[in-house]
């Protein structure tokens, strides 16, 4: 019993060792597939003016691959430590790289929002449609108009509302919109906020973004290409898959004659996921530099919207 209670204690260590190994051997060569997807962007990126040739479904296939693969994941990873690296040693760097990231939720958010006041314009125009004029459908433009179907319309006033969600998350939270229970945070010291910041930002934010990422990377593409990638493959498996690739787009909507765009929705799942990695290594950069020079550090840099001059009261509840 003791015998084989030390040999699994010992299989359990190596186990251990082997995978420190493998972590610390894919971190560095994370750095040369940068190098060579940097120097190389033909391989990879040769699909995107599509001829249709043996290489352009080459390329995609690739391009499939390592968006959801282990290597872009160290990859990523590689460049979030060496960035890290640099912040902490140049603390105005790092700020630099806060004002960035956050400057892009801001923009996507600002930009995005806009949806919303569409989705209520064309909500009201397919309620004049079917009320007043009694039309069964709707047409848009000159010439060649753009004309479907009023259910059609009335069914793409999801996509407005899933634009607004996932491409206004981020700008949500830097402006302190996001709803938020509140148990132990607003009782104890700044320092010791800023520290469950981060740690927020390391154990829930980054991890739950990469999940959705390397599953919604896959759904999406299997909407859009055949044969339908899967994440079991390895790159010799989708490398040999290329050659009866071909593009083949969701069109099917849930009725006759109802949206058939619901591919944007994939694609939107995928932009959520990145935005809010991206904003979890912003969040916690400002947290550790709001924890490292103080109190009086809070909020810098933050571009947060306000409502005016005169309507302070209002502040924060948008």
């Amino acid at each position: 019993m003791e015998n084989e209670n030390g040999a699994e204690a010992a299989g359990t260590f190596a186990a251990i060792i082997d995978g420190v190994l493998w972590f610390f051997q894919s971190l560095a060569m994370a750095f040369y597939n940068i190098a060579y997807a940097i120097t190389h962007p033909g391989s990879w990126l040769d699909w995107v003016t599509w001829a249709n040739t043996d290489e352009d479904k080459l390329s995609l296939m690739k391009f499939v691959y390592y968006g959801g693969s282990v290597e872009f994941f160290f990859a990523i990873l590689a460049v979030v430590l060496v960035v890290t690296a640099i912040g902490l040693w140049r603390n105005e760097f790092m700020w630099g790289c806060v004002r960035v990231m956050e400057g892009i939720a801001n923009t996507s958010g600002r930009f995005f929002a806009w949806a919303g006041l569409l989705m209520v314009i064309q909500q009201i125009i397919i309620v004049f449609m079917q009320r007043i004029f009694t039309r069964p459908d709707i047409s848009i433009g000159f010439g060649i108009p753009l004309q479907f179907d009023i259910s059609w319309f009335a069914e793409e006033l999801k996509l407005y509302n899933a634009l607004v969600v996932c491409m206004c998350v981020t700008y949500t939270f830097v402006q302190g919109g996001h709803v938020r229970v509140d148990l132990v945070y607003s009782a104890v010291k700044h320092r010791t906020k800023r520290i469950i910041d981060m740690c927020g930002c390391i154990l829930f934010m980054a991890p739950s973004a990469t999940l959705i990422w390397m599953y919604g990377w896959y759904f999406l593409w299997r909407h859009l290409v055949t044969p339908k990638p899967a994440a079991s493959w390895d790159l010799e498996r989708a490398e040999r898959s290329a050659r009866a690739v071909r593009w083949n787009v969701e069109t099917i909507g849930f009725s006759p004659n109802g949206f058939n765009g619901y591919f944007l929705f994939k694609i939107l799942l995928v932009a959520f996921a990145g935005l809010v990695f991206l904003h979890a290594i912003a969040f916690f950069y400002r947290s550790y530099l709001e924890w490292k020079e103080g109190e009086e550090s809070a909020g810098k840099y933050l571009d947060r919207d306000t409502l005016g001059e005169g309507e302070e009261a209002y502040e924060g509840t948008h």
